[in-house]
């Protein structure tokens, strides 16, 4: 009895598996879909020339991207991916070594690798233009860019709903705009969830 209760028990489990590994990215990602993805990051300063004068900045930030397919998945082998193209608007909350902040709009840019079924690898960028008010040594302007470039993965939970996490690598700087503008570095984690629609 037992053995048959354990055997329906996991045909049923496998039943219900099967559906949903069945992960069809060439839908997913058709051209023309729209991408929604609400986001969370935290970011610390690091030291990239190793100045003796460092603020330590640490930050918090969220945005919601506004992505768009513009072309069907394509490429070779593991290449094989898709193109997302997309508008953020981002708050960035600094609060170390004081209290700040940064409120802006970005272009960004994410590429996904298909070839893994639910697991998707990505590869981003973008770049933010915005007001702040963040007086540090290495910066002091009311206008200043964010930029960041990263690296993370996305699962598929449902056809249509991906959780994500990654890294990025951001740099703040007014680029020369104002005095001061040595710029600063950071290492940044970002959570998210990212809704697709045909």
């Amino acid at each position: 009895m037992i053995r048959r209760l354990a055997a329906g028990l996991a045909g049923l489990i496998l039943a219900a598996a099967a559906p949903a590994l069945a992960f069809d990215g060439r839908q997913t990602y058709a051209k023309g879909s729209f991408v929604i993805s609400p986001e969370v990051a935290y970011g610390n300063q690091f030291n990239l020339e190793g100045k003796h004068e460092f603020s330590d900045v640490q930050y918090v930030n969220g945005g919601v991207r506004f992505g768009w397919l513009p072309f069907n998945p394509g490429g070779p082998g593991p290449l094989f991916g898709s193109l997302e193209l997309g508008l953020e608007p981002l708050y960035q909350q600094y609060f170390e070594p004081k209290g700040a902040f940064f409120a802006g709009l970005g272009l960004t840019g994410r590429y996904h690798f298909l070839s893994l079924g639910r697991f998707v690898p990505y590869a981003e960028w973008a770049i933010f233009a915005g007001g702040t008010d963040l007086k540090v040594f290495e910066i002091d302007s009311t206008f200043t860019f964010v930029v960041w470039a990263g690296v993370g993965a996305s699962y598929f939970v449902t056809d249509r709903t991906a959780l994500y996490a990654g890294y990025r690598y951001e740099h703040i700087s007014n680029a020369g705009l104002s005095d001061r503008n040595r710029g600063l570095e950071t290492n940044s984690g970002v959570f998210g969830v990212s809704f697709y629609f045909e």
